[in-house]
């Protein structure tokens, strides 16, 4: 690809970012950050989590998800957050709790807040462009490769849902 091909479509994909929600960064629970701008062209499902929550089982359903459609393009994220008081004290806690009960190794941020005045950016402006907000922990959000929010689920739909694997398959590569 040329420099001038490759200007253009950096263009094109900032625009469309434009149109949705912007790329951001959130601290990773393994150090250094996660830039949602690194996934730019491939669907994002961002989930809010807790490690002592009714659904934190919903793990498992996303590490599938993950490792079904990974290959595809598809990006899993999630952001731990105790804005519902059901995580644990720290993220190396967080982290050895998720690799051990659940094999994850699907992107994690650090302990994130996600509603209120102090909610991570990203939340802030998947509210002002859909009016969704967190209401309960395992709560879903796929952004869509132009980033464009596609959907939003709350807790009680499972990651590998139909609602949720129909989405997602409509977006891969």
């Amino acid at each position: 690809m040329t420099r001038v091909g490759a200007a253009i479509i950096g263009m094109v994909a900032g625009a469309a970012a434009q149109a949705g929600v912007s790329a951001h960064e959130f601290v990773s629970i393994d150090g250094g950050t996660l830039n949602t701008g690194d996934w730019s062209g491939q669907p994002v499902l961002v989930v809010n989590t807790a490690s002592q929550c009714g659904f934190t089982g919903q793990y498992e359903g996303l590490q599938a998800l993950y490792d079904t459609y990974r290959d595809r393009g598809l990006v899993v994220l999630a952001v731990p957050s105790d804005d519902f008081n059901q995580e644990l004290g720290s993220a190396k806690e967080v982290k050895e709790f998720c690799e051990v009960t659940f094999g994850l190794d699907l992107p994690m941020a650090d302990i994130t807040r996600v509603k209120g005045e102090g909610a991570h950016v990203f939340y802030q402006e998947v509210a002002a462009e859909t009016g969704f907000v967190p209401r309960w922990n395992f709560n879903k959000v796929l952004i869509g490769p132009e980033g464009e929010v596609v959907g939003t689920w709350g807790s009680s739909t499972k990651p590998q849902s139909p609602k949720i694997t129909q989405a997602i398959e409509a977006l891969l590569r």
